[in-house]
């Protein structure tokens, strides 16, 4: 079976407002008091300018989100979410899925080989990698439902009976309710905060761990906010509250500083590797055991080609990968089901408290977490219940 086209379409959605994605612009619950992710601080690479320092949104990316599909000659289509609207959508349809349709709707390794080498007049990161990652994830799907199988069985079949899920964001004692026995802290200040911020980060941490015990593993989410000198002083700092890692602390292209690090606080478990693209810089980390666990994106690092063959890295070097938002894709939950090499599944909870998840905006079919666990969908590809059949072409 050949595939026929690859092209992008439209998705009418709920406006983004948040951190990691959709939130609820009208639950049927009322919350107990706003979630925090509609005010900040979030430490982030910008901390350092005032004019976007209160709140990441003032300046991320606001692109939106559209679907990738790909059809096989006999009209199946796979399709996939991907992120940053016209900049990706404009790479799949006039560059990448020009050259792929023709091709063995079966031979995705090709199809994620050829994109990668065809990256070369420009190079195979960011937006290329989102562009390449929307594609492998559509040809995972089509070859699923044309195999009438859920993708983590064409991996192998389930590593697992469940996924243990740990909780991100700033509602701890919420994400308690709902059973979750990890949780990661986002960590609100940076360097430019001074004493009294790298004061605010202990307090928050210490207050974090008399609230949910020793019984609960704890993690601080850090993105790229840091320099050396300030992860190192931070974490030596949180030593008593026993975090189960520091992650991302650094800026991801800074291998040297990543290197320094390691060296410096060797007492810290690191974990890092949401913003690094193709399997390229997995392996630099890997071989010289920079960090401990890498977590790559699968809907930016290239699609579930690439987190397979990362998770083989990681394997020949005794590390651990645990994607990053796992649980919040359906493509997430497939991967992290499969491969045993992953233990444990991230879940941004997109609720305020109060409001029950099942409230949120989600993927028709998506499976949700419950008490910390989840077992993705067995429907065929990734299990999403759609017609993207009836959606609009992006570019119209």
């Amino acid at each position: 079976m050949k595939i026929k086209s690859i092209y992008s379409v439209a998705w009418d959605a709920p406006e983004a407002r948040g951190f990691f994605g959709k939130v609820p612009v009208e639950p049927k619950t009322k919350p107990r008091r706003p979630s925090w992710i509609e005010s900040g601080p979030v430490a982030n690479p910008v901390t350092r300018y005032p004019r976007y320092s209160a709140y990441r949104p003032l300046w991320t990316p606001t692109w939106g989100d559209f679907i990738v599909v790909a059809e096989a000659e006999d009209g199946t289509k796979g399709f996939a979410f991907a992120n940053h609207g016209k900049p990706v959508a404009a790479m799949v349809d006039e560059y990448f899925g020009l050259r792929l349709a023709g091709e063995n709707a079966m031979a995705i390794e090709k199809c994620y080989d050829m994109m990668v080498r065809m990256c070369a007049p420009f190079g195979a990161t960011g937006i290329a990698s989102y562009a390449v990652s929307g594609i492998d994830l559509a040809l995972w799907d089509l070859k699923g439902k044309l195999l009438d199988r859920p993708v983590y069985e064409l991996l192998g079949g389930p590593s697992k009976d469940e996924l243990f899920c740990y909780s991100t964001g700033g509602d701890t004692d919420w994400y308690m309710e709902l059973g979750f026995k990890a949780t990661k802290l986002p960590c609100p200040f940076a360097m430019a905060d001074g004493l009294d911020g790298l004061k605010k980060n202990v307090e928050l941490v210490a207050k974090t761990r008399e609230m949910v015990g020793d019984g609960v593993e704890l993690m601080l989410d850090c993105w790229m906010a840091f320099d050396t000198e300030y992860a190192v002083r931070l974490a030596e700092e949180l030593r008593p509250y026993k975090l189960k890692w520091m992650e991302e602390c650094l800026r991801s292209e800074d291998f040297d500083a990543h290197a320094q690090l390691r060296q410096r606080a060797p007492w810290q478990t690191l974990a890092t590797g949401e913003h690094w693209f193709t399997t390229y810089p997995f392996q630099h980390a890997a071989s010289r055991h920079i960090v401990d666990i890498l977590q790559p994106d699968i809907q930016w690092v290239g699609g579930l080609t690439p987190i397979v063959k990362i998770c083989a890295i990681a394997e020949a070097t005794s590390m651990t990968v645990i994607p990053h938002g796992g649980g919040n894709t359906p493509y997430g939950q497939h991967a992290c089901y499969a491969l045993p090499v992953i233990p444990w599944t991230e879940c941004f909870v997109p609720t305020p408290p109060g409001v029950p998840p099942s409230e949120a905006p989600r993927l028709p079919g998506m499976a949700m977490p419950k008490n910390g666990r989840m077992i993705p969908s067995d429907a065929p590809g990734f299990g999403i219940d759609m017609d993207v059949g009836k959606l609009p072409r992006f570019f119209r």
